[in-house]
């Protein structure tokens, strides 16, 4: 990483921190990842990273931060002040230990402001002494600066309204944070972060744990950051909210040669970025007619290409080739020879010429993108008829008394707070999770199947840690039987380059794309959806969202996502707050 400071012109105004990056590239042992990305970021703009799952976004997101060295390239930090700007990236992991309490986690947050705050009084106290001294005052003005910056006079009351914001208020502050749960945690390190305050602002799924109203509360935090915001992010209404510009990491109509020059690995990693101005919205509308535009520039292009191939060919000979001049004299006949031979080799230069050019400048192919088959297998399951009944389901801490009714086919939808209960819920119903009271009736011989949403029951992939291929992990989980009558590809969820790369190496999208696959080749009668639309592409997500109506068997999803309550056609169930210590669902 290289800090630059005072790149803007002297007459410029200070328009603050931003952020550019030039040329970078990177690539993993097995393959290549991100090739000539090329973008700016001003100051309080605020950019989403969209793509297909292992596109790069998380990796894009760790080179700006400079967890990851990048393979060429650089990434460029200007500031107007004389204060090195800070990066806070939010990672998967919280940046505190299990053994910290809450309230330690919190005041390790805001040291930043503490400092700028001590570092203020300090330099106060240095003019005190030292009224006429030049460096005092210039230290003074520095420090003043920083405090204004960071609100240091705000700062305990930012992390109540933070706390507040984010669902964690309930909590007592001495507990340990390794007693919160995945979600709890996950909110915790957001807060974390944004009380630490940074110059650049950069995060990785910000709100697959947070529900309506603390996703309404990050919106409105970031719409007044003062520094650059970069975001990945597959939610499609915090995107629309919250986003100003929209960079897309998936392939886009780059020259031919430049491609097969970058790719020589043959992973089909996306070259250079596609900027939208606007929302999502904004971006579908755009990204469509741009797709449309590249098939049919492709496509026209191929047809030019033949066409001059087939000039070149038939240019060697002009006119009739048995054709001679009336006068046989010999004068006569080589006149016309070499008039003919000139008119020839101009013809074939010019088309020679014009088909070089095509051909250095032609554009990529058009890439397949990958393309789900939906929820339904190879192999349709048998229709069994059953009804799922849940009467006063009740476990402590976790979910309050609930009950209703699904029948055979129906389709129905979860939601609720933060900490309702709707993952237990979920894990109760596919029995990896017993009630402390009430009960759960599954129709006899009905097939249940749930697609976790957290991480960590990723790791259910048999193999997926051992150094075993994707179609390896795959065959292992599903059994040989199964993964012979539906193969991996069927599903469209892996990309056929991936197949056989350690499973290991997959980012989360693809490994939750495995997980679903194994989850679909089980061929449920009931199908639990636990938050569908966290980690997977914006492609995926709306494939997937199209494909609930048409599955043959019964549906439960648990989401906190807007844009898919907004669209959703079928039965809501609304899980009540538990009034107590929340349970991070």
């Amino acid at each position: 990483m290289r800090h630059t400071r005072n790149l803007l012109s002297p007459d410029s105004p200070a328009t603050g921190v931003h952020l550019r990056l030039e040329g970078l590239s990177f690539a993993y042992a097995e393959r290549r990842v991100l090739s000539d990305i090329t973008f700016t970021v001003d100051a309080r703009q605020r950019l989403g990273l969209i793509g297909e799952n292992g596109c790069g976004k998380t990796t894009l997101l760790r080179l700006i931060a400079d967890v990851l060295t990048p393979s060429k390239g650089t990434v460029l930090v200007h500031s107007p002040s004389a204060i090195k700007p800070r990066i806070g990236l939010l990672h998967q992991e919280p940046p505190f230990s299990p053994d910290q309490t809450i309230t330690q986690a919190l005041e390790d947050a805001t040291t930043p402001v503490r400092q700028a705050a001590a570092n203020l009084d300090e330099t106060a106290q240095g003019i005190a002494r030292n009224p006429d001294d030049p460096q005092a005052l210039q230290a003074y003005a520095n420090a003043l600066e920083q405090a204004e910056r960071l609100d240091v006079w705000g700062i305990d009351a930012r992390v109540s309204a933070m706390l507040d914001g984010l669902g964690l208020d309930v909590f007592d502050r001495a507990r340990p944070t390794g007693t919160l749960s995945g979600g709890q945690r996950a909110r915790l390190a957001l807060a974390w972060l944004l009380l630490n305050a940074p110059d650049i602002l950069l995060l990785d799924e910000p709100t697959n744990h947070l529900d309506a109203q603390a996703t309404a509360f990050l919106v409105d935090l970031l719409r007044t950051w003062k520094g650059p915001v970069i975001v990945a992010s597959h939610d499609r209404a915090f995107m629309d909210e919250a986003l100003t510009t929209l960079i897309d990491l998936d392939p886009c109509p780059l020259p031919h040669a430049l491609t097969c020059d970058l790719l020589q690995d043959g992973t089909g990693s996306g070259i250079g970025v596609t900027r939208f101005s606007g929302n999502y919205s904004d971006y579908l509308r755009q990204q469509a007619r741009g797709q449309q535009r590249w098939h049919t520039l492709y496509r026209e292009e191929q047809e030019e290409l033949k066409r001059l191939r087939t000039q070149v060919q038939d240019s060697h000979v002009v006119g009739h080739a048995d054709w001679k001049p009336r006068t046989e004299g010999g004068m006569a006949t080589k006149f016309y020879a070499d008039r003919n031979a000139r008119v020839v080799t101009r013809r074939v230069k010019d088309a020679e010429r014009r088909l070089a050019d095509l051909e250095r400048t032609q554009i990529r192919k058009p890439p397949a993108p990958l393309s789900f088959s939906g929820l339904m297998p190879v192999l349709r399951p048998p229709k069994v008829p059953g009804t799922i009944a849940i009467s006063k389901a009740y476990i402590e801490s976790r979910l309050a008394p609930t009950s209703f009714t699904i029948s055979e086919g129906e389709k129905l939808l979860i939601t609720g707070e933060n900490g309702c209960g709707k993952s237990s819920l979920l894990a109760a119903i596919a029995g990896e999770l017993p009630l402390t009271s009430g009960s759960i009736t599954i129709g006899s011989g009905l097939r249940v199947a749930l697609l976790h949403q957290n991480l960590e029951n990723l790791g259910d992939l048999d193999g997926a840690d051992a150094g075993l291929s994707v179609e390896a992990t795959y065959r292992n989980t599903v059994g040989t039987s199964v993964a012979e009558t539906i193969p991996l590809g069927s599903f469209g969820l892996i990309a056929p380059r991936d197949v056989n790369r350690r499973t290991e190496t997959l980012s989360t999208g693809q490994r939750r794309r495995l997980a679903l696959a194994v989850v679909l080749a089980k061929q449920p009668d009931v199908l639990l959806l636990d938050e569908p639309t966290n980690h997977f592409s914006l492609s995926l997500v709306t494939a997937l969202e199209e494909a609930i109506p048409s599955f043959p068997g019964t549906v439960i999803v648990a989401s906190h996502d807007r844009w898919l309550r907004k669209n959703w056609g079928a039965a809501v169930l609304e899980l009540p707050a538990l009034g107590n210590e929340k349970s991070g669902s």
